[in-house]
């Protein structure tokens, strides 16, 4: 099994042979919860890309430990970089769509208040929804041995998006009515693929258009038509192995 991956506010000044401190909330999951003792290997990261991997050195009470670097692994920036443009959805779906975009690989998360969206972010009501897509984020890339973690983004409106489509190398709606799948579509080796995936009723024709004007057209992913929370996860994943990040 890997060795489990914490989150470090920073890891400057970090170097092998060197030794660092856990502690904090991040340290109790690893001395409490995971009961990591000396000798085990694990990694730390500022989710940024950089790592510190090494073995417990010592546990302090129930929230501290100290662990040796012996190597400073580094993801390296992911090329095309991926960004999902994810429309509001119900409940709790919406962290679901985060987790599961996180662990397949997605670079970037938008929130995006579509038209049709039923679930509305607005004031601090938004601001807690945010927060908890923030945070599953972080703890989906630490449960898949990430160091870069995604971002996720303020939420945007359809304007926004529109002008996030028109900079991208490869702008496309996911649409069940698209005349090209997206298994087949034309895909750069670098830049960004910018990808929308539209609310349980859909995306609305007005929002097609701005979006085609912007450089965006529909394409379908198959031939079953995915929850909104669902269909940002398959398509990563497709255009993850498509582009040979998966290689």
């Amino acid at each position: 099994m890997t060795a489990p991956v914490f989150l470090v506010d920073s890891l400057e000044g970090v170097t092998a042979g060197s030794a660092v401190t856990l502690d904090g909330p991040e340290g109790r999951h690893a001395v409490s919860v995971r009961r990591l003792q000396p000798g085990e290997e694990i990694v730390l990261t500022d989710g940024l890309g950089r790592g510190a991997a090494g073995v417990v050195l010592r546990t302090e009470g129930k929230d501290r430990l100290e662990v040796e670097v012996r190597d400073l692994p580094v993801e390296t920036e992911p090329a095309p970089r991926i960004t999902v443009v994810q429309a509001l959805p119900k409940g709790d779906r919406g962290e679901l769509a985060v987790e599961t975009m996180t662990e397949t690989g997605v670079d970037e998360v938008v929130p995006w208040q579509a038209a049709r969206c039923i679930t509305q972010w607005k004031g601090e009501r938004g601001a807690k929804s945010q927060a908890k897509w923030r945070a599953t984020a972080r703890e989906a890339g630490k449960q898949s041995r990430r160091l870069r973690f995604p971002e996720v983004a303020d939420a945007a409106t359809t304007k926004q998006v529109a002008a996030l489509l028109a900079t991208a190398d490869f702008a496309a709606v996911l649409h069940e009515e698209g005349a090209e799948p997206l298994a087949t579509a034309e895909l750069p080796a670098e830049g960004s693929i910018v990808l929308v995936v539209g609310p349980e009723g859909g995306v609305s024709p007005e929002e097609l258009a701005a979006f085609a004007e912007a450089g965006a057209k529909p394409y379908r992913l198959g031939r079953s038509v995915l929850r909104t929370s669902t269909a940002g996860t398959a398509a990563t994943a497709l255009l993850l192995g498509r582009t040979g990040r998966w290689g």
